[in-house]
């Protein structure tokens, strides 16, 4: 074969790789309102960075007839390419070929992309859809899956993760996903559940639609599977850019700096009055949160998910940071079972890649009932106390309003190695609210009492004692619990020069294996 002829060879055979499992099967995942895995990393990487990996890989099972169907490329396309010029590694399941199930092979590229991002040090993005194991090759299928969990199992804190749901994603399939940093899905085509509705219907006779099953809505909103939700595919890749905009490459690599076009000294008159003259009254945490963010920017993570609490990614400075704050807006902020474990894994997300944490603070407890006692609060809220405790990153916190009893302890307080922590005139740092603790202190006294007008008058007078003491953040500073008192209008300029002076910060944890965290 002369030359000319084998370069025609390759160009054609790149041809071939690049239809996938033909044009008729592209034809119909374009009518479902899906890209094919090519056109989604396109969309994804910088335009003209992507270079592709095992092009001609091929499977070898020789069962069912399989040996006589092969596509270049066995349903996966793996490779590396840029975002904004920094390097990513990515496989998009090709769901055209066999349904993009998963056989030795695929498994094996997809090993290949996530050992080269480890040993690159950068992030690797996985673009899911999958009609699960290739049920022909059996076992070699399974092991593909569980060599594929052990990696996401070693990168996990070394690289970040981040799986997008464009397709079905059932069985097996979902706990590579499970084990990433972020996941996100988009609505009406993607899904994930352990088991489908047929199987669900013959084992327990439920009833439920694949969506009502495992949709998007369901995992953003009920489950807390997915991170974030989007109405198309664009908007899912669009978020993942700008995701990946927040997070630095690698564990060892600090946190991103961006250009600061938002003065430091910015101050929001807004923030002296959003806090309502009455306690039991509401306001939107995420008014707050924009007002002092640099651009008034903030990406929010779990947006859907236990709104109780809000976490997100936003810049000070130009640096990123993580932000959690207590959404008093929302079951008045309490914490839950949901709100606990939500903060929890953002913070150590945040931890493990060296982003800096912000913290503020409106809560007015755990909350209470059998309900949360039987889903395990306990465990749960200890989850959250562990992350914070745990945590050796820049920590702010800022308390703006309610900060009562154990609820006080787990939101980066200063015992919990809060390295700055502020509080607004407005803030109430105490065991209980007065009510309550009037109830408690002076319950005997007040039983005793016949004359109605006698027993206000003395439970009005003790509250207002209380509240004297404890409904400001005096006493708490007077112990040096809180290193000052701040004018709300200034806030983003006191978080920043905080941060700024922890630039240089340096905790080591006591040497371990690992730590046993309450799971």
């Amino acid at each position: 074969m002369e030359n000319k002829e084998k370069v025609k060879k390759l160009i054609d055979l790149r041809v071939q790789a690049k239809l996938g499992g033909g044009q008729k099967r592209i034809d119909s995942q374009h009518s479902k309102g899906k890209y094919t895995a090519r056109e989604r990393i396109e969309m994804l990487l910088d335009e003209g960075s992507f270079e592709e990996l095992d092009m001609f890989v091929t499977h070898r099972c020789v069962n069912f007839g399989l040996e006589k169907e092969k596509y270049l490329g066995d349903g996966v396309v793996i490779g590396h390419g840029t975002i904004e010029g920094r390097s990513v590694y990515v496989f998009a399941q090709d769901f055209t070929v066999f349904g993009g199930s998963l056989s030795e092979t695929m498994a094996l590229k997809i090993c290949k992309v996530m050992d080269l991002a480890m040993k690159m040090g950068a992030p690797v993005i996985g673009i899911n859809d999958s009609g699960g194991a290739r049920i022909q090759e059996g076992v070699t299928a399974l092991a593909g899956y569980a060599e594929i969990f052990e990696r996401n199992i070693l990168a996990s804190g070394v690289v970040p993760q981040i799986s997008a749901i464009f397709g079905p994603c059932a069985g097996g399939a979902v706990y590579s996903p499970a084990l990433t940093d972020f996941i996100l899905m988009t609505e009406e085509n993607s899904y994930m559940f352990v088991t489908g509705p047929k199987v669900v219907k013959s084992v327990t006779n439920e009833t439920i639609s694949t969506e009502d099953l495992g949709g998007a809505r369901i995992h953003a909103s009920k489950s807390g599977v997915a991170h974030f939700r989007s109405a198309n595919e664009q908007e899912c890749i669009a978020t993942i850019r700008e995701l990946i905009s927040y997070i630095p490459q690698n564990n060892l690599e600090e946190a991103p700096i961006c250009e600061c076009t938002d003065p430091i000294n910015r101050l929001e008159d807004e923030l002296n009055s959003i806090i309502p003259d009455n306690p039991n009254m509401p306001y939107d945490m995420k008014r707050v949160i924009n007002c002092i963010t640099d651009n008034g920017q903030f990406l929010e993570v779990h947006a859907d998910y236990a709104k109780n609490i809000v976490v997100g990614f936003a810049r000070f400075n130009g640096v990123s940071t993580g932000i959690i704050a207590n959404q008093p807006a929302f079951l008045a902020g309490v914490l839950d079972c949901d709100a606990s474990r939500k903060a929890a894994r953002f913070i150590r997300f945040c931890d493990a890649f060296n982003i800096p944490i912000l913290t503020l603070v409106d809560v007015p407890g755990f909350l209470p009932g059998s309900g949360q006692e039987y889903a395990g609060i306990i465990t749960h809220g200890a989850k959250l106390m562990f992350a914070y405790g745990e945590a050796t990153v820049p920590k702010v916190t800022v308390t703006l309003r309610k900060s009562y009893g154990g609820a006080h302890c787990v939101m980066s307080s200063k015992q919990l190695r809060g390295d700055f922590n502020y509080a607004w005139p407005t803030a109430e740092i105490a065991v209980m609210g007065a009510a309550g603790a009037i109830e408690v202190l002076e319950g005997r006294t007040i039983a005793k009492m016949e004359n109605p007008d006698e027993k206000a008058q003395y439970i009005n007078e003790k509250t207002n004692e209380y509240k004297d003491k404890f409904a400001n953040p005096y006493m708490a500073a007077s112990y040096g619990y809180i290193d000052d008192v701040i004018e709300p209008r200034n806030t983003r300029f006191r978080v920043i020069r905080a941060f700024q002076a922890l630039q240089t910060k340096k905790l080591t944890n006591p040497l371990k294996k690992h730590s046993n965290i309450p799971l």
